[in-house]
C-alpha cells in the first residue's frame, strides 16, 4: 500500500495511493497493527477535565470505508472540535513525506496539537496517549536531534522505540538488503516507522511499500518536512505572526533539505519574501524557485549578508554540508566561512528578529551569538520534540 493523504496531493507528484487503513472495535484506540483499550474517561485523564478536547457528551461513531473491506474508527467523535478538524477524526495524512501535503488549515490545527503537547510534556509526564505503540526508528546517515527528538516524543506519549542509529552500516543495508525489504520487515516489528536515508526519494518509496505510517526524517538533499514544520512553528512563536515576514536562507540551499522543505511551507503564507544567500557553488536550485516564483512568492538572491540581515524577521542560517561534496574537496573549503553570523550581524538585525539555525553548527554561527534574545535555535530544536509528538499522536490516534 502506498503513501498518501486524503484530502491533499502534492504539486510534483500526480500518483494517487489508496489510504493506509486500521481496524479497530469499539472503545479502542489504532496504532494502526497494534490495537489498544480506551478506558470510558481515557481522554480526560490524558488532557484533564477542561480541555478544549472534551465535551460533556462523548460518544463513539463508526464508518465503513470501501477501502480494503476495514474499518477505521472515529474515536469519541462527540468530543469538541479542534479549528478545522474533530477530535478523533482520522489525520488526513497517511505519511508524512514532503511539505506539499500540508495547507494552512492543517498547519494551524497541527500547531494547536503542538501547544498541547507542550502542555502534556510539561505538566503530564507520565502520559500514556501512545501506550501499546511502537515506533521504529531507522536512520541510516547520522543524526542526533532528529532521532533523539522523535525518540522522545514517543516515550513521553507512553509507547515505546526500535532504534538503529546506523542503519546504513549496522543493519542488513551492509549485506545489500534493499530498503523496500527492511521495510517491509520492519512493519511487521511496529505500527509507525521514521526514515532518515542518503538518497532523495527514499521516503516516498518506503511509504509505497508500508501499511503502517511513514515519517520522512531527511532524505538526502530531497526533504526534511518535520524540520519544516517545527521551523514555521518557531517562526510563529518567536514573531508571532508568519504572514508579511521576510526571511533569510544562508549557507548551504543547493544540498540543503532543511531549507527546501521551509521554503515550500513559506510559500502558502501571504506577502512573504525569502532572500537567498550563499556561496555561488550551493546556490538554491531553480526547482525551489521557480515553485516560489508560481506561488507568487518574492524571492531574491544577494551576496550581502549584513544587508539581507539588516532587512529580515528571521536570518536561517545553515552549515556547508561536507557530506555532500565527495571527493570535491576543495569546493567545500570555497564554500565553508563565507557567510558567519556574528556581532556584526546582530548589530544590524531588527531587534524583534530571530537567527535559526536547523543543527548541528560548525563555525557559522559565533559562540558569543548564543547570549542573545534572538539567537532562536536551542529553542527552535525544543519546538521541535511538540511538534514530533504531535503528528505521532496524529498519525497513531488521528485528531
Amino acid at each position: 500500500m502506498a503513501a498518501s493523504s486524503s484530502l491533499f496531493s502534492s504539486s510534483t507528484h500526480t500518483e494517487m495511493f489508496a489510504p493506509k487503513i486500521s481496524k479497530c472495535p469499539k472503545n479502542f484506540l489504532c496504532c494502526h497493527g497494534k490495537i489498544s483499550y480506551v478506558k470510558p474517561n481515557y481522554f480526560k485523564a490524558i488532557y484533564g477535565p477542561k480541555s478544549r478536547f472534551l465535551s460533556t457528551n462523548m460518544s463513539s461513531k463508526w464508518k465503513q470505508t470501501g477501502q480494503r473491506d476495514s474499518l477505521h474508527c472515529r474515536v469519541l467523535d462527540g468530543i469538541e472540535r479542534a479549528p478545522s478538524f474533530s477530535v478523533g477524526q482520522k489525520f488526513q495524512l497517511d505519511d508524512i513525506i514532503e511539505a506539499q501535503q500540508f495547507d494552512r488549515d492543517i498547519l494551524s490545527a497541527i500547531f494547536e496539537v503542538a501547544q498541547d503537547m507542550e502542555n502534556i510534556e510539561k505538566g503530564s509526564p507520565g502520559s500514556q496517549l501512545l501506550k501499546g505503540c511502537l515506533m521504529a526508528t531507522l536512520f541510516y546517515e547520522p543524526s542526533t536531534r532528529t532521532r533523539l527528538s522523535f525518540e522522545s516524543a514517543m516515550r513521553r506519549l507512553g509507547g515505546d522505540v526500535l532504534t538503529t542509529e546506523n542503519a546504513r552500516e549496522f543493519s542488513s543495508a551492509a549485506k545489500g538488503e534493499t530498503l523496500e525489504d527492511t521495510i517491509r520487515t520492519v512493519e511487521g516489528y511496529s505500527d509507525i516507522i521514521v526514515v532518515r536515508h542518503f538518497e532523495s526519494g527514499a521516503a516516498r518509496r518506503a511509504a509505497a511499500t508500508a501499511d503502517i505510517p511513514i515519517i520522512n526524517a531527511g532524505d538526502g538533499p530531497g526533504q526534511h518536512p518535520t524540520q519544516a514544520l517545527l521551523d514555521v512553528y518557531t517562526i510563529e512563536k518567536e514573531i508571532g505572526k508568519i504572514d508579511g515576514i521576510k526571511v533569510g536562507l544562508v549557507g548551504d540551499l543547493a544540498n540543503g533539505r532543511t531549507v527546501r522543505s521551509l521554503a515550500y511551507l513559506l510559500a502558502k503564507f501571504k506577502d512573504v519574501k525569502i532572500y537567498f544567500v550563499s556561496p555561488d557553488v550551493v546556490k538554491m536550485k531553480d526547482d525551489i524557485k521557480d515553485y516560489l516564483t508560481s506561488k507568487g512568492v518574492e524571492w531574491e538572491e544577494s551576496a550581502n549578508l549584513v544587508e539581507v540581515a539588516s532587512e529580515c524577521d528571521v536570518v536561517y542560517q545553515t552549515r556547508i554540508q561536507k557530506e555532500r561534496f565527495g571527493e570535491r574537496i576543495d569546493l567545500y573549503e570555497k564554500a565553508r566561512g563565507k557567510y558567519i553570523v556574528n556581532q556584526d550581524i546582530l548589530k544590524v538585525m531588527p531587534r524583534h528578529a530571530v537567527i535559526m539555525h536547523p543543527l548541528p553548527r560548525l563555525d557559522e554561527i559565533t559562540v558569543d551569538v548564543d547570549a542573545d534574545p534572538r539567537a532562536a535555535y536551542f529553542r527552535q530544536a525544543k519546538y521541535g520534540l511538540y511538534i514530533r509528538m504531535a503528528l505521532l499522536k496524529l498519525l497513531l490516534v488521528g485528531w
